[in-house]
């Protein structure tokens, strides 16, 4: 599968962003999908996860009640809508597709490009 991130940018503290990750050349079904970033000299973290059919989610602590993860298997789209974000979400944000799925980098296999969000003023 071949996942393709967009819609990061810049944004002031307290904004939104929706981010969109596309996938192409398999099922989005079979795929449980997620999020990470990486800030500048931090490792590769990860932000949000969603199952296979998308009736469950899990987040990183910081992110809970702010950022939320969907998906629609027919449109081959997922999603992460942040909101309140703050200075300390500015990263790198990629999307991640595997079989089985979990919350470390190493256990996903397939990756997109990446998209930049920068929170500042």
């Amino acid at each position: 599968v071949q996942l393709q991130a967009f819609g990061g940018g810049l944004v002031q503290p307290g904004g939104s962003l929706r981010l969109s990750c596309a996938a192409s050349g398999r099922a989005l079904s079979s795929y449980f999908m997620a999020w990470f970033r990486q800030a500048p000299g931090k490792e590769r973290e990860f932000v949000a996860a969603i199952s296979w059919s998308g009736d469950s989610t899990s987040y990183v602590d910081s992110v809970k009640g702010r950022f939320t993860i969907s998906r629609n298997n027919a449109k081959n789209t997922v999603w992460l809508r942040m909101n309140s974000l703050k200075a300390e979400d500015t990263a790198v944000y990629y999307c991640a597709a595997d079989a089985a799925g979990g919350n470390s980098p190493d256990m996903y296999d397939y990756w997109g490009q990446g998209t930049q969000v920068t929170v500042s003023s």
